[in-house]
């Protein structure tokens, strides 16, 4: 079992920065791939920018260019750097990472974007 804890959401107003964390715990070795989401209300989740071994990374449109995703192995940890935030960036936003082919989330943390 692998346990993720989100942190590092808040307020913020439009053009400023945060810097999310995702802290794994438990069964850690083997993680391949970790990624992290936002969610709005009536949505569904959108993936924005994962790290997969060897610390290839990829992004969506949406966020790239402004989104930094990148981790800290001797601390378990995945980040989120999240530049130049728009109001459009408001949601819940998650980790997620695969471990020998299971999936686990985290519980989420709330980014708000004010203009």
């Amino acid at each position: 079992q692998v346990q993720l804890v989100e942190s590092g959401g808040g307020l913020v107003q439009a053009g400023g920065s945060l810097r999310l964390s995702c802290a794994a715990s438990g069964s850690t070795f083997g993680i391949s791939y970790t990624a992290w989401y936002r969610q709005t209300p009536g949505n569904e989740r959108e993936l924005l920018a994962n790290i997969r071994s060897g610390d290839y990374t990829n992004y969506a449109d949406s966020v790239k260019g402004r989104f930094t995703i990148s981790r800290d192995n001797a601390k378990n940890t995945v980040y989120l750097q999240m530049n130049s935030l728009e109001p459009d960036d408001t949601g819940v936003y998650y980790c997620k990472v695969i471990r020998l082919g299971q999936e686990y989330w985290g519980q989420g943390t709330q980014v708000t974007v004010s203009s």
